[in-house]
């Protein structure tokens, strides 16, 4: 994607999207699965990645589970319950904000 800055206000509700989806994730696994889903037009760095896991975390929105896995520690990330509500939120107002925009860029498609 030439201009990722579009996307990095978005960080979250993706995070917390795919968390929704799939109830508990690792951040490789986050990070990967965007990939996949994008086609490889965005990339999440871990620079990006953990500390916006780690502000969830504080805001209550995220727990953390902690596993061995091939004689590492691994952190698992899960929505807690205000976790889930905030994620409807943010794909509300995300939704609205793509009408707005759809609006504003192409006003022959939209059917207002």
């Amino acid at each position: 994607m030439g201009n990722s800055k579009l996307y990095k206000g978005s960080l979250t509700t993706i995070i917390m999207k795919l968390l929704a989806e799939h109830d508990k994730m690792y951040g490789y696994e986050i990070t990967q699965k965007v990939k996949h889903l994008t086609k490889g037009e965005l990339n999440i760095t871990e620079g990006a990645l953990y500390p916006a896991l780690h502000k969830l975390e504080a805001e209550g929105l995220l727990d953390v589970e902690v596993k061995k896995v091939d004689n590492r520690l691994r952190k698992y990330y899960k929505l807690t319950e205000s976790g889930m509500k905030e994620t409807v939120n943010l794909l509300t107002e995300l939704q609205q904000y793509i009408q707005t925009m759809q609006h504003l860029v192409n006003p022959k498609l939209s059917l207002d």
